[in-house]
């Protein structure tokens, strides 16, 4: 059969998605990525198209615009109520119109609408977002392009999802991807790997502080894109300074200098050389329908249940005796192995491994706020802190509510959380590890998993880490309000990031010093670094957006602590920031209006969705779950 439409859906439907060209920017720790989504109407009826997509949870989204032929249309940010309705309007005038937002029930899924886009018409769209890069087990920095949205379930008593996704199996995606990147930093790098196939690494200087790579040709975008990038002497504490907007309003934080300290803390050799072997360490595994899947589109036959499995038993056989440790499974259910946490003995360890080897995927939906309301119900062990390690796919549709139960009983334990693979939610993950002072993992094949299990448990047997605080010595005239939540975790040689705004007047080379002091297992200890208040080149406002984006997420934490109060002023608050920074949050969207395209599209509107990629025989899943909730 000929396809007179170009691409096709499984329904056989055409998609006006052609391609995505992605361009990766890494400045040392920090990613800026753009890219551009290429729209082409073959079809002989104006179309809304509707692509529902994953982002990295923790992005912030700062740029979104349109070329249609000759016209380039940069979109504003407004409250999403007003953006919704401009969008409406603007489509029942016959105007090209196209709004980008955040899903409510999580910050890793976007909705994109291109509206009334006439026959024969094509479309650009431009979006852009930074991020930082996580550091790994092996020191490599991890960049992740999700191209996989797996569907979220939605638990017994939620509403229903804000958007709807449409996909296809991985192999099926209409689309192609190209993707290059663009590193740079102080110091050498000294290789960059990925998941995927990548063209030879181009060094552009002698010193080899600055390369490019791309992926090779003919990349269909049905798997996410990992790059891990390597430097020699990764772990240099740094602080960027970065000069403010000149059009923004002074003593604000666009306006104002932001800085970005990176420390990596260094314990003394004599605590580490004695971790704990006291805790009290609670597994919770997802045994939904989901696990049983495949981890990603490259090994298929590898399941996210054997994965989860292998991880568990590593874990078990290397926790030190004297400890206690439960674990659990959920699904739409939960079971425990042990009534209750358990001293850990050859005895105890080989119940639990056999159990753990009968495991299945077959629990049903992903109902995770049960399993953990109960864990924390339970008492703790004295002397034993306790630590939560979640195993998950990511697939629940109510990220939000987990990850406020976390915070909410982040007093009482640590969590470790690991996402497994593709298309893990990273909203979830990396939010679970960050309220509950832990840290987060992501398990997407075979190869890296047993220094990422691990580096968890030596974070997990290391010492709380307790009277945090944060000291800035700068001069006259000059003061630091921080902007980042207060530091609840630090773990040896990760990562600590701190932004600051920075008020008032004084020459550029004065010495400014920042000190994090911190006790350890009962020893003060104290990490500096030295400054000057030079604004970085070439920076743009990178730090001001990731600044901004980390003061809107813990707002958004705070006005759902406070909902039904009839408070909006944390509301308003998130509202006037992401407007002024230009940079996404839940309360607004991006809106692009092209008023001047002359006669109204005429013509009664098809609406089109473009699918995303999930992993093979998700769907059967994503039904038996929902089967599942209905026989109930």
């Amino acid at each position: 059969m000929t396809n007179c439409c170009g691409l096709l859906t499984e329904k056989k439907e055409p998609v006006p998605l052609k391609s995505i060209d992605a361009q990766l920017e890494v400045k040392d720790h920090v990613a800026t990525l753009v890219s551009t989504l290429n729209f082409e109407n073959k079809e002989d009826k104006p179309l809304e198209t509707v692509f529902v997509f994953p982002l990295p949870g923790d992005a912030a989204v700062c740029h979104f615009s349109a070329q249609i032929g000759e016209t380039h249309i940069v979109a504003e940010v407004m409250d999403r109520q007003q953006a919704r309705q401009v969008y409406d309007d603007a489509l029942s005038s016959g105007q090209k119109v196209f709004v980008l937002e955040e899903s409510d029930e999580s910050p890793d899924i976007f909705s994109l609408k291109v509206g009334s886009l006439p026959p024969g018409e094509s479309a650009s769209i431009r979006l852009e977002y930074v991020t930082e890069l996580a550091v790994q087990a092996d020191d490599g920095l991890r960049f992740c392009l999700p191209a996989v949205l797996n569907p979220r379930y939605q638990p017994q008593g939620s509403e229903g999802p804000s958007v709807q996704v449409t996909s296809v199996p991985a192999s099926l995606v209409p689309y192609s991807l190209s993707f290059s990147a663009q590193v740079s930093s102080p110091r050498p790098i000294s290789k960059i790997e990925s998941s995927c196939s990548l063209e030879p690494l181009q060094y552009l200087n002698a010193d080899q502080t600055q390369a490019t790579v791309k992926l090779g040709a003919g990349h269909k975008f049905d798997r996410d894109v990992e790059l891990l990038i390597y430097y020699k002497d990764a772990h240099q504490p740094s602080a960027v300074v970065e000069a403010g907007q000149a059009s923004a309003k002074p003593d604000s934080l666009m306006g104002d200098p932001v800085v970005m300290v990176s420390l990596y803390p260094e314990f003394p050799q004599s605590v580490m050389s004695s971790l704990a072997t006291c805790g009290e360490f609670v597994f919770l595994v997802d045994r939904s329908g989901s696990m049983g899947f495949s981890m990603n589109n490259s090994t298929p036959q590898e399941t996210r249940i054997s994965s989860a499995k292998d991880t568990l038993l590593l874990l078990l056989k290397s926790l030190p005796m004297g400890c206690y440790f439960n674990i659990y499974s959920f699904g739409s259910s939960f079971e425990h192995i042990f009534p209750t946490s358990v001293e850990y003995s050859e005895k105890t360890m080989k119940e639990a491994l056999e159990k753990v080897e009968k495991m299945e995927a077959d629990l049903g939906g992903t109902e995770i706020l049960r399993p953990l309301k109960h864990i924390y119900s339970q008492a703790c062990i004295p002397k034993h802190p306790r630590q939560v390690f979640v195993f998950t796919d990511g697939g629940g549709g109510n990220t939000k509510e987990v990850t406020d139960l976390v915070k909410k009983n982040a007093g009482s334990h640590r969590c470790f959380s690991f996402g497994i693979g593709e298309g893990a939610s990273s909203a979830l993950i990396n939010g679970m590890a960050k309220e509950g002072g832990g840290h987060a993992q992501f398990i997407t094949g075979a190869d890296r998993m047993q220094p990422k299990v691990m580096q968890s448990l030596r974070f997990a047997l290391q010492p709380i880490v307790e009277d945090i605080s944060v000291s800035w010595d700068l001069p006259k005239g000059v003061s630091a309000t921080v902007l980042s939540p207060t530091i609840t975790a630090i773990f040896q040689g990760q990562r600590s990031l701190i932004y600051a705004q920075l008020t008032g007047q004084s020459s550029e080379e004065a010495d400014c010093r920042v000190t994090v002091k911190y006790s350890l297992a009962g020893h003060p200890s104290q990490n500096q670094l030295h400054f000057n208040l030079k604004p970085a080149e070439d920076s743009g406002l990178t730090v001001h957006r990731l600044a901004a984006r980390t003061v809107i997420r813990s707002l958004e934490s705070e006005e759902r602590t406070r909902r039904g109060q009839q408070d909006e002023k944390v509301k308003k608050k998130v509202v006037e920031l992401s407007v002024q920074s230009g940079v996404s949050s839940c309360f607004t969207a991006f809106i692009a209006v092209n008023k001047d395209s002359g006669k109204a599209v005429q013509g009664p509107l098809v609406r089109r969705n473009v699918p995303t990629a999930f992993l093979p025989q998700m769907m059967a899943c994503s039904l038996s779950q929902q089967l599942d909730r209905s026989s109930k």
